[in-house]
């Protein structure tokens, strides 16, 4: 399955790792690991997912860069060596196991070198083998290929391999035996005329068509490579790869369950699963919609777990929120259609066994995002797949409307379908009935607004300019113990806010804190991470505003001063008012972040009918929001990470841009046996609009940037300072930024 190399569609990437075995990790040779490839590949390592590399684009060695074939094999080692150790960071970060571990080594024959352009791909055994061919199979391959790499000779005296090299100027044997012919291949199909080009090519039994001579440098290239390594310019090689370094359905099945499935591990479902069962329960696992070619209709993609679907059963589907308690999100359909995707092409069958891909048809109505689907008749305890973890947030976002109003029903039927198709994308409709769509980057949003246009409304729109999603948080403790009575006068609420501790937001996002843990397991972490005293460390009740969200309420009332039987009982009420109040803030109804409230005092009516939710919940979101307006409050905006490479003379021509839109250059640094620079520079989400664009004028189309949400900071000044005076139509200095953003959200 193939995925998007661009950093705005992570998403896909990480629906597509949900349903995969095993990684084939493309990079440039020249290029190397980019910052969005680390990502994907941490995201790799934490579901336990094998890799192998592929070191792509040979050729620019050859005819870009120009390198002698001594020093291509230097800057291809270096490519290898660099992954490794940013592998060996991963590892580290991950906590993984050494033996789990796995390093890339052309030895190994997990490295695979390719040429994408050329069509031509080899490991060093394929390589061995073309020698074993030429010379009718009078040695073993497997022993010339481990000879292959690294310092070893060819002495021609001996006909054997040394350590030492018998010349001074005798190449190292990947040099000699790999990458001299290829260099030899580019300078005869570049340099010779046709006759003498024929008969060099014969030498070696290679024969080409007539009218191949007659192509251009590329085709004649990619002619003589698929000859010389053989079917599809040596996909054997690739296939083989794949087939001995990346485990089979069969054998992950154990770890794919546990890493995906949120039941009972133990159970007679799982059971079938882990040894995918083909006769077991039904139990498929679905990530992505497509799509017909009507753009009415979508069919939903999967894998199948453990059973066998057919064409015809009757399947229940169970939606992202459905639990054993609260069966809501679940529909009973009938599967229409089943297909073998194939790209373009579907294969349609009667029936798909567990662990292949398939793609289903007449089910898609009761799906959102992902789901679980098993037979409507499996009266086992099923719970659903985990939604999916995604390493990005979608923080840009623009309002959009049709151009004609009559054709707003088609316009939000259009949104729905966007919705489904894809992973990461949100809509939603704002309190003045603005329509806005949620992205993590332009590009992305242009692929949205496009195939709403095109494909799925086929209508015109109007589009607002782009802004960002801002979060609130405090600076300070509230200067004052903050309370608020229920309309019915019988209970009141005594709360403060503070800031959380620096990284516990992100450690309760990432899921290294857990709201179900036992006290005992949580008490051990706050106090051994976050230095909290043990009594309040016990006595968290809730994350907001979803339960990993980075927002904490403690319970800190005194059992002399609070009776805990009925605070325990109204505790559902007060964390509900909590979510609430941390889903939209005061300022600008835009989510809390980073803030620890405190109920530090309750008086609670005996009766339960005057302290029921409809009470307590909004005086909670109240209280919450005193709390937090005293405490300084402050917005955060969301900054993004770009990687941006460009060649040395356009350095300074970056600093300039960035220093015009609030951005700064984290480090710049040569990237080693290229001419390229690599540039890490953090911008303001809100002044990254337009930016490559602006990059590319300034080093006349020279640097090439990716970039990708990495944190949140404070955007600077005071959104309450009414003594700052806005002016329309000039921009505000950056004391002001925040009482701007703020007025302009609202």
């Amino acid at each position: 399955m193939d995925t998007p190399g661009h950093t705005n569609f992570q998403d896909e990437v990480v629906a597509s790792m949900a349903m995969s075995d095993g990684v084939v990790l493309f990079v440039d040779v020249v290029v190397g690991l980019t910052q969005h490839v680390e990502r994907m590949l941490k995201h790799a390592i934490q579901d336990k997912l094998s890799v192998v590399l592929v070191v792509n684009s040979m050729d620019r060695l050859v005819v870009e860069l120009k390198l002698p074939p001594a020093d291509a094999y230097h800057k291809l080692r270096f490519c290898i060596e660099d992954i490794n150790e940013t592998m060996e960071k991963l590892y580290d970060s991950c906590a993984t196991e050494v033996e789990s571990r796995t390093y890339f080594s052309p030895l190994k024959g997990n490295v695979l070198f390719c040429s994408s352009l050329f069509r031509m791909m080899f490991t060093l055994e394929s390589y061995a083998a073309v020698y074993a061919e030429m010379h009718e199979n009078s040695f073993d391959p497997k022993v010339l290929a481990k000879c292959l790499w690294g310092d070893l000779y060819f002495n021609a005296d001996t006909g054997g391999f040394q350590k030492t090299p018998p010349d001074a100027d005798q190449p190292r044997s990947f040099v000699q035996f790999v990458l001299e012919p290829i260099y030899k291949v580019f300078a005869h199909c570049i340099g010779e005329e046709k006759e003498d080009l024929a008969s060099t090519l014969a030498e070696v039994g290679i024969y080409l068509h007539k009218k191949d001579y007659e192509l251009d440098a590329k085709g004649l290239c990619r002619k003589v490579f698929a000859q010389y390594f053989g079917v599809g310019g040596g996909l054997p090689s690739f296939i083989d790869m794949v087939v001995k370094h990346i485990a089979n359905p069969k054998e992950n099945a154990a770890a794919k369950v546990e890493a995906l499935y949120a039941g009972d591990q133990d159970g007679a479902v799982a059971a079938d699963m882990k040894s995918l069962d083909h006769t077991g329960y039904l139990m498929l696992h679905t990530v992505k919609q497509f799509h017909r070619p009507d753009c009415r209709s979508f069919d939903v993609f999967g894998r199948v777990m453990s059973g066998t679907i057919f064409r015809g059963d009757r399947v229940k589907i169970l939606g992202e929120n459905y639990s054993l308690d609260d069966d809501e999100d679940m529909a009973i359909r009938e599967v229409q259609n089943l297909w073998i995707y194939e790209g373009r092409y579907r294969v349609e069958v009667s029936h798909v066994p567990a662990g292949n891909w398939v793609l289903i048809g007449g089910i898609e109505g009761s799906i959102k995002k992902t789901s679980t689907i098993t037979t409507a008749s499996n009266d086992e305890e099923v719970e659903i797949f985990r939604p999916l973890r995604f390493c990005t947030t979608p923080v840009i976002k623009v309002a959009i409307e049709p151009l004609q109003p009559a054709e707003l029903p088609k316009m939000v039927d259009g949104l729905r379908k966007i919705d489904r198709a894809y992973p990461l994308a949100k809509t939603k409709v704002e309190e003045s009935g603005e329509h806005v769509i949620m992205g993590t980057g332009e590009i992305f949003l242009d692929c949205i607004l496009h195939d709403l246009r095109r494909l799925y409304g086929d209508l015109e729109i109007k589009v607002a300019d782009p802004v960002v999603e801002f979060c609130e948080t405090v600076v300070e403790t509230s200067s004052l113990k903050c309370f608020a009575e229920t309309p019915n006068k019988k209970n009141k609420i005594y709360m403060v806010a503070e800031p959380l501790e620096k990284g516990l937001g992100e450690d309760i996002e990432k899921g290294k804190v857990k709201i179900e843990w036992e006290n005992r397991r949580m008490s051990d972490y706050m106090t051994k991470n976050y230095d909290w005293d043990l009594l309040a460390a016990r006595s968290i009740w809730a994350f907001g505003p979803e339960v990993n969200g980075p927002n904490v309420l403690v319970d800190d009332c005194l059992p002399s001063e609070v009776n805990k039987s009925l605070l325990a009982q109204t505790k559902d009420s007060l964390v509900q008012g909590f979510q609430w109040a941390t889903k939209e803030g005061p300022l600008c109804d835009e989510r809390i972040r980073s803030v620890k409230f405190k109920i530090l005092n309750a008086t609670l009516a005996e009766d339960a009918v005057m302290r029921g939710g409809g009470q307590i919940i909004p005086t909670a979101r109240r209280v919450a929001y005193s709390a937090f307006l005293l405490a300084t409050p402050r917005l955060m905006e969301p900054v993004m990470f770009s990687d941006i490479e460009c060649p040395a003379d356009c350095v300074a021509a970056i600093y300039n841009v960035l220093s015009r839109r609030r951005g700064h250059v984290v480090r710049d640094l040569p990237k080693p046996g290229s001419p390229m620079y690599s540039v890490h520079a953090y911008l303001p989400a809100m002044e990254s609009f337009g930016f490559e664009t602006d990059l590319r004028t300034h080093t006349s189309g020279q640097a090439m940037c990716q970039s990708m949400f990495d944190h949140w900071q404070h955007v600077p000044g005071d959104p309450l300072d009414r003594s700052i005076l806005l002016r329309p139509l000039e921009p505000a200095p950056a004391p002001h930024l925040a009482r701007e953003f703020m007025l302009k959200m609202r």
